[in-house]
């Protein structure tokens, strides 16, 4: 890595981004490299993942590995983790994206839908902030991101597995935080609102409108207003901010 990156604000460290072949994730990636650090990518097919990262190495100049991982799988999630450690010399830093959306009415909720969401947005996360954990342990500093929601926060009709969901990152965000900080490891977390994504393709364009005209910023979110919070959780001027779930949400909650 050459000088001009390592004096870049992230220059030297190694990021892992979980779920970073598209969205939030894939931005985060992005502003993550460009911001000077190497960064590790992972999502659910390998040679996809690959091909991200080579494009976004190729963008930015930046050292950018793609991995396959289902974060449902701890035993691979510590594989992988223990994989970076070994290959990089450590983990400084930890965005855990990957997570799925289901909407379903009450009454309506399939056990199915239950497993998969808690088991990746809940379960894959805390595996994935355990790995990190390990690893910034023994160096005794690093900085963890998740993504909790405004759905979290605040509920949402025919959302209640996924609010469920993320309302127990944020609780998972802030309990970390406390048992994390005495290692010198911050536990933050973004909670984006109504973001241009496939999660919201499925939504009728007058629902996205009333959102929208909910929003103080009259305007819908894109990833890169996400992925630019989560590159400041992750730098050095976030170093005394710790346990706070940071709404991205251009003011629709407030």
């Amino acid at each position: 890595m050459t000088d001009s990156r390592t004096a870049a604000p992230l220059g030297g460290r190694i990021c892992v981004v979980t779920g970073g072949t598209r969205g939030i994730g894939l931005a985060t990636v992005r502003a993550l490299a460009e911001a000077g650090a190497s960064v590790v990518l992972t999502g659910r097919d390998e040679a996809v993942a690959k091909e991200r990262a080579a494009e976004v190495a190729a963008e930015s100049g930046a050292v950018c590995a793609g991995y396959g991982l289902d974060v449902t799988d701890s035993a691979a999630v510590r594989a992988l983790f223990t994989s970076v450690a070994r290959e990089h010399g450590t983990v400084d830093c930890l965005v855990a994206n990957a997570g799925v959306l289901e909407d379903a009415l009450v009454g309506m909720i399939r056990d199915e839908l239950v497993d998969r969401m808690l088991g990746t947005n809940v379960a894959g996360t805390l595996s994935c902030l355990q790995a990190a954990a390990r690893v910034m342990m023994r160096k005794r500093s690093g900085s963890i991101v998740l993504l909790a929601s405004i759905v979290g926060e605040r509920g949402n009709a025919g959302q209640c597995a996924y609010a469920a969901s993320k309302g127990a990152v944020s609780a998972l965000t802030k309990s970390a935080a406390k048992e994390l900080g005495r290692y010198n490891i911050r536990v933050n977390a973004v909670a984006p609102g109504v973001i241009r994504t496939d999660m919201i393709a499925h939504l009728p364009d007058d629902l996205v409108a009333a959102r929208t005209a909910d929003t103080a910023l009259g305007r819908v979110g894109t990833p890169e207003d996400v992925a630019k919070a989560i590159r400041f959780l992750c730098g050095p001027d976030a170093d005394f901010v710790t346990g706070q779930i940071l709404g991205v949400d251009g003011g629709l909650v407030l």
